[in-house]
């Protein structure tokens, strides 16, 4: 429950500085559309963890939608969300995606982009999806996956043994949660992003600016000080020109009921 608040609160802090900054973000959400076989019109569809609501608006540019429901823990995202023009006829819902609010075969699609990485129960999250949907209907979604940020876990390897990188979850554990409630159809693919930063310093205000800098269990560890960070800048590789570059394990998923 404390990396639950904790998570909710980077990403609250996160809301006005987030669209600034979430480059990989926007990407990755149009890629999943991309990727995501998309529905026939007059659907009811689902967004968990819109955050700003990009996701959100870009499902009514590319899907023919009857009703649209978007879902985010952090109440200043979902404001953000709202405020967008696009949105006005969408049912803004702050709420948790391991409890979804909603009454079985509520809905034709669920999509979600980056998101459901911050969750601490897969299971419960599949399981509660798998209920919202109707028969046939589909969710599609993304997630990062365990080769996130690299570089960044090497660097500080160099200065103690503490986590300081979340680890995520791998496909096969995604497949084996899905599956156990009850999803079929199950499709993954995988891709690296990498994208480039004039130095830590930016990598490290990205992830504070998009509310992704939170990392579970960090409260028990000992104080991280500004030799410690010194140290694992010291340690990250710096291409031929100084910038740094920082590698980003996506997976995007597709699952029927």
């Amino acid at each position: 429950m404390a990396d639950k608040s904790k998570i909710r609160q980077s990403f609250s802090a996160a809301a006005e500085s987030y669209d600034a900054m979430a480059r990989l973000q926007k990407q990755v959400a149009v890629d999943l559309l991309h990727q995501a076989e998309m529905p026939i019109p007059t659907h009811t569809v689902l967004d968990v963890g819109c955050g700003t609501g990009f996701l959100t608006e870009k499902l009514v540019d590319h899907v023919a939608v009857d009703k649209l429901f978007a879902l985010d823990m952090a109440l200043p995202m979902l404001q953000r969300t709202r405020q967008r023009p696009a949105l006005a006829s969408c049912h803004c819902i702050c709420g948790d995606a391991e409890r979804l609010p909603f009454a079985d075969n509520s809905f034709d699609r669920i999509y979600s982009s980056l998101a459901l990485q911050w969750c601490s129960d897969l299971s419960a999250v599949f399981k509660g999806m798998e209920q919202c949907l109707k028969t046939s209907g589909k969710l599609a979604f993304s997630t990062f996956g365990p080769a996130t940020l690299k570089e960044l876990k090497l660097a500080w390897t160099q200065v103690d043994d503490a986590v300081h990188v979340n680890d995520f979850y791998p496909s096969d554990q995604i497949e084996m949660d899905l599956q156990c409630a009850g999803f079929t159809s199950i499709h993954v693919n995988s891709g690296i992003y990498t994208l480039s930063y004039r130095d830590v310093w930016a990598l490290m205000r990205e992830l504070k600016e998009t509310g992704a800098h939170h990392v579970k269990g960090r409260q028990s560890q000992r104080l991280i000080t500004r030799t410690h960070i010194n140290q694992m800048i010291a340690a990250y590789p710096e291409q031929a020109n100084g910038d740094i570059i920082a590698s980003y394990e996506i997976f995007f998923v597709q699952a029927e009921r």
